[in-house]
């Protein structure tokens, strides 16, 4: 299966910068359950190893969970299908794990290690990495992107989690999972939608394209009542983003025809200038004429996530191109 182009190196990438695996040779032998030493019962449990490869075979009740893991919802028929298949075929991929405070925990993996528990495994085969919060934080992100595990909510809630927790930028965290910047920004952007559109949204009732037309609205109880109109009329993308254009303009028009007796210079022009800096940057903009050909332009945003989002959005040479 061919990956998609902008994840890049996705998982790969990552791995390269992770020692390499823990030695069955040498060290899993010692800890196995045949030896008794005063250590023994803070170590994790080892059932069995290959010294011929890095792999082991651990009880599928003592890996403890990825506390980075951005996935919220997993399909049972999914797992159950896996299920299926493990007993049919076995596991062809084993689970990554790490050691925290003497426990293994896991890393990427969780969708094969819950098939394995529904299908009555009582061990599955493992592999021993060494990697800090942040890989392990990044590893997930990737390998959900790959699969296209994540609903979009999922995938910008996981990017605001990353940037908030390591104190990362969108373009650090960009370069460190081999993706595309836009990506980032775009998912992080559909956070600022009321979260009953959001709701909409990760339950498939509305597409990731539904819901960034919807962001020009700016205001929470438009966008609710677009979203509704959405799923009741089955509308495109297309058709939402035409009947979110014409309702700000017809918005904007009755806004002038209420100012006009107190705007009597206002330009034409401006106000169509206006009008296309709102629809694309998300948000509204005044445009406020001066003398000789100066003037300010004013962007109003409703919080640090919003300013933070256009900030980002404005320092996109694609951003600006489209604006200008």
């Amino acid at each position: 299966m061919t990956r998609k182009k902008r994840l890049g190196r996705g998982l790969e990438a990552l791995l390269s910068a992770v020692d390499e695996p823990v030695s069955i040779g040498s060290t899993v032998a010692q800890e196995t359950t045949t030896v008794v030493d005063d250590d023994h019962e803070n170590r994790p449990q080892v059932y069995s190893s290959d010294p011929a490869d890095d792999l082991l075979r651990l009880s599928v009740y003592e890996i403890d969970e990825n506390p980075f893991q951005p996935r919220r919802d997993f399909s049972e028929p999914e797992i159950a299908s896996l299920a299926e298949s493990l007993k049919d075929h076995d596991l062809l991929q084993p689970i990554l794990v790490r050691v925290v405070n003497g426990r293994h925990q896991l890393i990427s993996g969780e969708r094969r290690l819950r098939a394995a528990i529904q299908a009555g495994w009582s061990t599955i085969p493992a592999r021993v990495r060494e990697a800090d919060d942040r890989l392990v934080a990044e590893l997930a992100i990737v390998e959900n992107l790959q699969r296209e595990d994540l609903n979009p909510i999922e995938k910008g809630l996981s990017f605001r989690r990353y940037l908030d927790e390591h104190g990362s930028t969108q373009e650090d965290l960009a370069q460190r999972l081999k993706i595309d910047r836009s990506t980032i920004a775009n998912s992080m952007r559909l956070l600022e939608l009321p979260r009953k559109v959001q709701q909409a949204l990760s339950d498939s009732e509305i597409s990731a394209g539904h819901a960034r037309a919807l962001l020009p609205l700016g205001d929470e109880l438009a966008q609710i009542e677009m979203c509704e109109t959405i799923k009741e009329h089955g509308l495109s993308v297309r058709d939402t983003e035409r009947t979110v254009a014409e309702r700000i303009r017809r918005e904007d028009g009755e806004s002038m025809a209420f100012k006009k007796s107190s705007k009597r210079n206002r330009n034409y022009q401006i106000e169509a200038l206006e009008k296309e800096f709102k629809l694309a940057l998300g948000t509204a903009v005044q445009i406020r004429p001066g003398r000789n050909g100066r003037g300010s332009l004013v962007i109003h945003f409703k919080n640090q996530e919003e300013f933070d989002r256009l900030r980002d959005l404005m320092s996109s040479d694609s951003s600006v191109n489209r604006v200008a």
